[in-house]
């Protein structure tokens, strides 16, 4: 079993071992495939394999026009360019009509580190959960990144599978289930429930950890799908726990807090609290240190919920 890799890396295999089952699986770059590591496709499959240069646009209408075809395109370039510069050209080329296009976009989220704010998507699941039909995927580790690309190929439609770029370790196992809309209980618990995404999964199981010292017993989901979204397992586990705090590597605006809020809307009263970047841009750094600097951290996590467990109802 894999034990550390970067999801980059977890992608570009994915592809090359999708690619061995399916010869409609198309791979599609914006002169990026060395950083997106799609090269490995590349390498492989050269006759599958297009490079677009830096025309974003251009690779997704392009990618709807093999899904026409009856091909398995996956387009893949930074989520800061897929999300934004060719965001039009998702939502009428691809969404508009409900073409079986796939979105492997990486180096998201403050995890980019030093190529600075404007390069860091910190917004991009807000963009592609608005869009009607898109399935987003937000994987936590190697194994889950796998799990998830050949989830999307196995869906007839627009599907984003949000990539980060640094090296992170395994968490979960090839038995852990990967059902796209269902969320997974990483930890059973019942004084608080960390609901996390992508990278903040390590940090939400390292948080119930601090908690459990001090004699707080936190559940741990993991919502690999940010949609559709698992209302229904939100609801149970916030009606168990009656507190809720939610991690993701992304503002806290449109993303998985705001889902989580949704879910909850008028379906059960909760205490809730959101860790997430608080509408502000990203700035240069190591990623570590943006993390502390952002507040997305195991101690932040467990901070938060301690505050809210400590709430009058």
């Amino acid at each position: 079993m894999i034990k550390t890799q970067s999801l980059r890396a977890a992608y570009g295999d994915a592809l090359v071992k999708l690619g061995q089952q399916d010869s409609r699986v198309v791979v599609m770059d914006a002169d990026l495939a060395h950083a997106t590591m799609t090269n490995t496709f590349a390498k492989a499959y050269p006759d599958r394999f297009y490079n677009f240069g830096i025309a974003e646009a251009n690779m997704v209408c392009a990618a709807a026009g093999f899904a026409n075809e009856g091909l398995l395109p996956f387009v893949s370039t930074f989520a800061l360019f897929g999300t934004g510069r060719a965001y039009e050209m998702i939502r009428n080329s691809v969404c508009y009509i409900n073409a079986n296009v796939k979105f492997g976009f990486s180096h998201s989220g403050l995890s980019v580190g030093e190529d600075g704010g404007s390069h860091q998507s910190i917004e991009d699941i807000a963009l592609m959960r608005v869009i009607p039909g898109m399935t987003i995927f937000v994987p936590c580790d190697p194994l889950e990144l796998q799990k998830a690309v050949f989830a999307a190929a196995e869906i007839n439609g627009p599907v984003y599978i949000r990539v980060a770029r640094p090296v992170v370790e395994t968490v979960t196992t090839p038995d852990t289930p990967f059902v796209p809309g269902k969320a997974n209980v990483m930890r059973d618990g019942s004084d608080v429930c960390i609901i996390a995404a992508g990278l903040m999964v390590t940090a939400a199981l390292e948080a119930s950890e601090i908690l459990l010292k001090e004699g707080i017993n936190a559940a741990v989901v993991n919502c690999h799908t940010i949609k559709p979204f698992d209302t229904q397992a939100v609801i149970t586990i916030a009606e168990k726990c009656g507190a809720v705090v939610t991690a993701e590597e992304h503002s806290i605006i449109g993303g998985l807090g705001s889902a989580v809020a949704e879910a909850m809307a008028g379906n059960v009263c909760a205490k809730f609290a959101r860790v997430g970047i608080q509408d502000k841009f990203g700035k240069s750094g190591k990623p570590s240190d943006l993390f502390s600097e952002y507040g997305l951290t195991a101690q932040n996590i467990a901070s938060q919920c301690k505050t809210i467990i400590n709430l009058k109802d």
